[in-house]
């Protein structure tokens, strides 16, 4: 199905074509309904291209415009600004076409999938398994899941990489202590249980800092390691598979699918990634050459503060790897083995510079085509209610467990507050009941607060913004399809076994605007895969529940449980139907479930 936007974008093209111009139809929802539903500013760059007026020139456009079937005859505003009121007929034949709720596209809502899939990798969460995952690790997991879901929605194979830190010097000394507390380990790999990695990882580095004894015996393990010594292999196998599982049961509490492939899945890679180059440093005008012991990928555009190259380290001098190897052997896995042509890469600004480098470098020396997109997903710093790093009161890191904790609990006083005056009836609820919708309301606030900022500003953690019932935030969102759900029940209908044969009729225009707005989502999903820019999407589900909200009131809306004729309520009972599951769906794309009963 294509969009009202995409229509009215294809028809201003042959209306531009007919008169001998080419250039982009520039069609936008308008900002104010009072203009009209749609916008076209493309007059305004394209006169004086043409050395024509911008509004002569929209007039001419206008003339030329086969655009009876969807609008009204559009309007010509200041300069040269196009506006178009859609028609309502034209609303409701699209909104008939959206299967419903018997057919298998209906999870779809009408929405195309990307007319050319491509294989994605997401680069995500990324926890370091020394320690527990903090509040750092919740960005990156909460954006890189909702970027991979709404890639995965379009058509894509998306593969959601978990690229935790798993090798290297400190595993050595982690090793070593795992050895002396735990010497069953070795024998007994699969009941390995470390209730608390934070304590563990403390107690072992004040062993290495205080033992020379035992830093040596760290260093030795570090050898051991890398030589693949099949006992220390084993022991660290094994603090792995522990470390990662106090990550999994985060991400089966957050609803996150991925797949972990620590920096040790690439070890062979990286050897690999240096026979590349020295084979390319052998050649004339090479940008691989030795920097003081280090091979090193000298870049254009890349200075030190002094004015100096400032290459991507590869192999440090003393032959040891770094993040740029692993990144290196990262990019080659993705291309070559998994045929990747757009990898994304969700970490924090801080790595900026970082990621621009080794991009670079993997291009300059041929492993990337210009078909293939990387791309450094930058995310700014959740801080404190105050503006402040996020710590604990002794200064500490805050564990991501601990912070999801409390959200639940404070969602539970929340719900539990809502309902003392209304106690039996539609919302009394079991305890089991109660922890299940205080679990989704506080793990949905946490997210969708994260997911409604510009991924590239810092925010301020506030539970009590963030669970409250007014405003753009999760409470509000799940109440609002919670009340569909219970106008469905009111009406005593199945939303799923609506008549199709009955068409929906857009009379009043809270119906009308209730219509367009349903229909922008494709739209909007469209902007937010291409740009990245998710918080568009919980702007849209806002306004959307708004919207609907007007809909719905008794003074300025329309009646619908007991609307008469039937066919009017069935009409209105519709777009309740397609509101919740447009809801639904976008919810589920920022990796949010939804309450019938709230």
């Amino acid at each position: 199905m294509k969009s009202i936007q995409t229509e009215l974008a294809d028809r201003i093209v042959k209306a531009l074509q007919s008169i001998g111009l080419d250039g982009d139809p520039l069609v936008f929802p308008s900002q104010d309904s009072k203009f009209g539903d749609y916008q076209s500013n493309c007059a305004m760059g394209l006169g004086k291209k043409a050395a024509r007026k911008p509004r002569e020139l929209a007039e001419e456009i206008v003339s030329r415009l086969q655009i009876d079937d969807i609008s009204e005859p559009p309007q010509i505003a200041g300069p040269g600004f196009i506006n178009f009121r859609i028609k309502p007929a034209f609303l409701s034949a699209i909104l008939a076409d959206i299967p419903p709720g018997s057919d298998p596209e209906r999870a779809r809502l009408g929405i195309e999938a990307a007319a050319s899939p491509e294989v994605v990798v997401v680069d995500l969460s990324s926890p370091n398994l020394a320690k527990e995952m903090h509040v750092g690790h919740l960005r990156s997991t909460v954006i890189g899941d909702c970027v991979a879901r709404c890639l995965e929605f379009m058509g894509h194979t998306v593969h959601r990489d978990n690229h935790v830190g798993d090798w290297g010097t400190q595993f050595g000394m982690l090793v070593a202590h795992l050895r002396h507390v735990r010497p069953d380990v070795a024998d007994n790999p699969s009941q390995l249980v470390i209730h608390d990695l934070e304590t563990f990882y403390i107690e072992a580095k004040s062993r290495f800092d205080e033992d020379e004894e035992f830093k040596k015996e760290s260093r030795e393990t570090v050898v051991a390691l890398q030589q693949a010594d099949p006992q220390t292999r084993l022991i660290w196998k094994a603090f792995c598979d522990e470390s990662l599982r106090h990550c999994h049961a985060i991400y089966d509490r957050l609803k996150v699918d991925l797949v972990d492939r620590g920096e040790s899945f690439y070890a062979d890679l990286m050897h690999e990634v240096v026979r590349r180059l020295e084979i390319l440093r052998g050649e004339d005008d090479s940008p691989v050459r030795i920097s003081d012991g280090a091979l090193c990928v000298f870049l254009d555009g890349f200075t030190t503060r002094d004015g100096d190259p400032l290459p991507v380290i590869v192999r440090k001098a003393d032959g040891g790897f770094n993040y740029a190897s692993s990144d290196l052997a990262t990019i080659l896995h993705r291309v070559e083995q998994l045929g990747a042509t757009r990898i994304i890469y969700v970490v924090g600004l801080p790595q900026k510079q970082h990621f621009e480098m080794v991009f670079a470098a993997a291009r300059k020396v041929g492993w990337v085509s210009e078909d293939v997109s990387m791309v450094h997903l930058g995310f700014g710093s959740m801080l404190s209610a105050t503006g402040k790093p996020f710590k604990t009161r002794e200064g500490g890191t805050v564990k991501l467990k601990d912070l999801l904790d409390e959200a639940v609990a404070k969602a539970r006083k929340v719900v539990e507050s809502q309902l003392d005056d209304d106690k039996g009836g539609d919302r009394a609820f079991t305890k089991e009941e109660m922890d299940h919708i205080a679990e989704t309301v506080g793990l949905a606030a946490v997210k969708y607060f994260d997911l409604s900022h510009s991924l590239a500003g810092d925010y301020k953690f506030d539970l009590s913004t963030m669970l409250s019932l007014e405003g753009n935030t999760a409470p509000y969102m799940l109440y609002a399809y919670a009340r569909i759900r219970s106008i469905a029940r009111k009406a005593d209908v199945d939303f799923a076994g609506l008549p199709t044969d009955v068409g929906i009729s857009l009379d009043h225009p809270a119906e009308v605007a209730l219509a367009l707005k349903l229909l922008q989502f494709g739209d909007t999903l469209g902007t937010v895969v291409r740009d990245y820019r998710l918080n568009l999407l919980t702007e849209y589900l806002f306004e959307l529940a708004k919207t609907f909200s007007r809909f719905y009131d008794k003074k300025i809306g329309v009646r619908i449980v007991d609307a008469s004729p039937e066919s009017v309520r069935n009409s209105r009972l519709r777009l309740c139907d397609l509101t919740a599951r447009t809801l639904k769906l976008g919810l589920h794309l920022l990796g949010i479930e939804t309450l019938d009963r709230m």
